[in-house]
């Protein structure tokens, strides 16, 4: 008679694991679903709609120029530095945990998720291109998408040399 195969045995060590979850919150067997706290979906959902209200406002303050919708491309970089930043940040300080994970999920996947809007820009998009305006839609994608990536990179270069300065600060 064989030992019961055990399901977490095949697993790959180099892949993550969901640090929103719990062990305790996971079955195994065929289903493999996994069951998220109500807590952190809460915290998720309060940011998104504080971010979702940020980005509204922004957006009826500062009115597309000439059909393009300045506010959304700087929405999407702005929200990649502030991303990049912050989850340095976060995973410099130690393990996603407590209330590290709390802010991650509240303020990244939160706040910022529902602040930036890749669907708007692909919106705004649609209708330059609607327009005729073809070399505009491929300039403000393409834009958007280079500034967003250097901002998220700077964003995390910025990170990491705050948590060097912590870290060299505090063994002075």
């Amino acid at each position: 008679m064989s030992a019961p195969h055990d399901p977490h045995a095949d697993r790959d060590p180099e892949l993550g694991v969901d640090s929103d979850l719990e062990v305790s919150d996971t079955t195994s067997g065929p289903s493999g679903a996994v069951h998220p706290r109500p807590r952190f979906l809460l915290l998720v959902a309060v940011g998104g709609a504080l971010g979702t209200g940020l980005r509204e406002a922004l957006s009826l303050t500062f009115p597309p120029v000439s059909g393009v919708s300045v506010t959304t491309g700087v929405i999407n970089v702005v929200g990649a530095f502030v991303l990049g930043l912050l989850l340095e940040f976060l995973s410099g300080r130690g393990e996603d945990s407590g209330r590290r994970r709390d802010l991650r999920l509240f303020a990244g996947t939160g706040v910022l998720g529902g602040f930036t809007t890749y669907s708007a820009l692909a919106t705004d998009t649609v209708l330059l291109g609607d327009t005729g305006r073809f070399v505009a839609a491929g300039a403000y994608t393409v834009g958007t998408l280079v500034l967003g990536l250097t901002a998220a990179a700077l964003g995390i270069v910025l990170g990491r040399r705050i948590i060097r300065r912590r870290v060299a600060g505090s063994s002075s």
